[in-house]
């Protein structure tokens, strides 16, 4: 009989799921080495290309746009590229500081959250969300079009699959991991830099005889809008098309948001990062910029602008050789642009996580993967993404309209937040002067721009994503309610709490038995010292009375988003799992009986207790295990969406090694 309960309990071995996981996703990482921390991280080079590829790729529909709504007035075009230099160099240098505040994250929902109120966060947080499943959707469908530019316009509605095969890639690339994502993406960002290096220096030398014509024709043009409509119509042209290529600056906040994931000294490294990709786009725009204006391009059928300026420059090359350049060029802004989606899935599910910790968001978003990935998150934004380009039916020109707004959203508060961080810290933070003349400049511009933005594009379809953002937020109001409802239930079980730390005096001191091996074993799972787990344990003995003579104690520490920050947080996450687990076995020791505890830390608590399962049983062979499950007053969709359920997952588990495993229900 024995032989055959040892049989049961054998472990199966990994599912036919299982494997093809691993195969897509990658082995589970190693949580116990410390060098796991030091791999993971990024340097400010991989930074570069995996955060601030997302501002550099802004390149390819930004500063087109700006110079198409300029219109008859192109020449103006040297004034709207000075203003985005300048705004590009000040939000880049306002978030270095934001870097420097907040060295350990500092994206736009923990500024905003910290610094002017937690209601506030989340709705910079939510326009976060939205914005990074805007930005995967409209790099990838600009990725599209720009490959499928070079090829006839017949094969341009192929351009959709494409874009769903670049999701799917790029979600099973996220999903194993920060560095697995970028560097193999390397390439193709250095030929991006690279191609477009040699076409702007080439366009500024060829059509180097045509700068005084444009100068002239730049004066005239400031001449006659002035003579027809003032200094104030020519200022609402530039104005117009500056604010109109705000898609330009997406991205920027990328690396602040980011920092868990570079390499220490992470605030070296951020504002390395963050020097890389301002300097990068700065010259990127302006020298698109004067090449636009240069050359003279127009708007083409089924072509981005890009591409006409990369046609009209090679147009005097040998064919072979301009059409390889052409070809190379449109291949790697597509795969920049699939880079750039590289900022929604590094940064979108921390956003989430973020989010998760805080009670605003489900907390499974806050969970890791083996891969020591926020797996749902990124699920989520690749999920929500292909849902966009469903919709949109991959357009850039309506993505760019739903796009931009909510980042301007976020920058605005995040300005907002500094200067308040600045302004009260005056009389102890050392150059705060200099602090808010930054922040501010940044605070001017960002809201300058959310105004504009907003109403120009509002009719066009700005409300859509004003409407999804502010459902996002209602969401996530009723998600804290439900969570903060949820603890007022649980505090009542608490109570139980200070009832057991009450030594009872008795006559005569307690004897507690040595180990029975032979003898029946309940096994807890607890999740902290709490009243769920003293609920589940006097439940246990209220049913079976004295049939129990060992009791263990099992809890697993859970590795989330909110820990995993370093080995040392790990360390500490174990020292409190280990003194929490312990109180129970104290208790009962107190009450008399044998009691032991087990505990580990993890990112997935049933795979965890299936690892710890063998151990028990062979110390303890009649072993029952037990959990406590949550009975909610009403069951409702919401209920069961925002709470894991693991006892019922875990017993599944246990079941199929033939482990007995009993669901103790409380009610709340």
């Amino acid at each position: 009989m024995e032989k055959e309960t040892a049989v049961d309990q054998e472990d199966p071995g990994p599912s036919h799921g299982a494997r093809l996981r691993r195969l897509v996703v990658g082995k589970a990482r190693n949580l116990e080495d410390p060098a796991t921390f030091h791999r993971l991280s990024l340097v400010a080079f991989f930074a570069w290309v995996g955060l601030g590829a997302d501002g550099l790729s802004s390149s390819c529909y930004g500063p087109p746009e700006a110079f198409l709504m300029l219109g008859d007035y192109a020449h103006l075009a040297i004034f709207v590229s000075l203003a985005t230099a300048f705004t590009i160099m000040v939000i880049a240098t306002s978030y270095s500081q934001i870097i420097e505040v907040f060295p350990s994250g500092g994206g736009g929902y923990l500024v905003a959250s910290q610094l002017l109120s937690p209601a506030i966060g989340m709705v910079s947080g939510c326009a976060l969300i939205i914005d990074y499943v805007l930005t995967i959707s409209l790099s990838i469908s600009s990725g599209a079009e720009a490959i499928f530019s070079f090829f006839p316009p017949e094969y341009f509605h192929y351009r959709i699959l494409f874009a769903f095969a670049g999701v799917m890639v790029l979600s099973a690339l996220n999903m194993r991991g920060a560095k697995e994502s970028v560097v193999p993406l390397l390439p193709v960002f250095l030929l991006f830099v690279g191609c477009h290096i040699f076409a702007i220096v080439y366009s500024l030398i060829a059509y180097s005889p045509q700068v005084g014509t444009m100068a002239q024709e730049t004066v005239h043009e400031v001449r006659t809008v002035t003579s027809q409509a003032g200094v104030w119509g020519l200022l609402f042209i530039i104005l117009r098309a500056y604010s109109m290529g705000a898609g330009t600056y997406t991205g920027i906040e990328a690396v602040s948001n980011g920092l868990p994931i570079l390499r220490e000294p992470k605030v070296k490294t951020g504002k390395r990062t963050m020097l890389y990709m301002g300097v990068s786009l700065v010259l990127m725009v302006i020298g698109l910029m004067l090449a636009f204006t240069l050359t003279q391009v127009t708007r083409a059928e089924g072509k981005t602008l890009n591409a006409v300026l990369l046609e009209t420059i090679t147009g005097n090359w040998p064919s072979h050789f301009g059409t390889t350049f052409v070809f190379l060029t449109l291949f790697s802004e597509a795969a920049i642009l699939f880079v750039a989606a590289q900022a929604g899935f590094l940064d979108g599910p921390r956003v989430l996580a973020n989010m998760a910790l805080d009670r605003w968001m489900p907390n499974r978003f806050a969970m890791l993967s083996d891969r020591l990935v926020t797996q749902n998150g990124v699920v989520l934004m690749g999920g929500a993404a292909l849902l966009t380009i469903i919709v949109t039916s991959g357009s850039v020109e309506i993505l760019l309209t739903l796009y931009s707004i909510t980042v301007f959203i976020t920058f605005t508060l995040s300005q907002l937040g500094m200067c308040r961080h600045w302004w009260q810290g005056r009389r102890k933070l050392p150059g705060w002067r200099k602090g808010i003349l930054i922040n501010g400049t940044g605070l001017v511009l960002t809201s300058f721009i959310l105004i504009s933005i907003t109403v120009a594009k509002f009719e066009g379809g700005g409300w859509i994503t004003l409407l999804v953002t502010g459902s996002l937020i209602a969401i996530a109001a009723a998600i804290r309610r439900h969570y903060g409802n949820t603890m007022k239930l649980l505090k009542r079980l608490d109570a139980l709490v200070e009832v057991s730390k009450v030594e009872v005096k008795r006559e005569e001191p307690v004897t507690v038995p040595e180990r029975d091996e032979s003898a029946k074993t309940a096994v807890i799972l607890v999740n902290g010292f709490n009243g769920l787990g003293l609920h589940t344990l006097f439940n246990v003995k209220k049913m079976f009375g004295e049939t129990f003579k060992n009791y263990v104690f099992v809890q697993v520490g859970i590795v989330d988003a909110g820990t995993f920050k370093g080995s040392q947080e790990i360390g500490h996450l174990r020292e409190h799992v280990d003194s929490q687990v312990n109180q129970y076995v104290e208790f009962m020791k107190r009450e008399g009986f044998y009691a032991e505890s087990v505990a580990s830390v993890g990112t997935d608590v049933v795979e965890e207790i299936l690892k710890l399962a063998p151990t028990v049983l062979q110390r303890f062979p009649q072993s029952i295990f037990f959990g406590g499950q949550l009975v909610f007053p009403e069951e409702t969709v919401l209920t069961r969406w925002l709470h894991n359920y693991i006892v019922f997952s875990t017993q599944r588990r246990l079941y199929s090694r033939g482990i007995p495993f009993m669901i103790v229900p409380i009610r709340v």
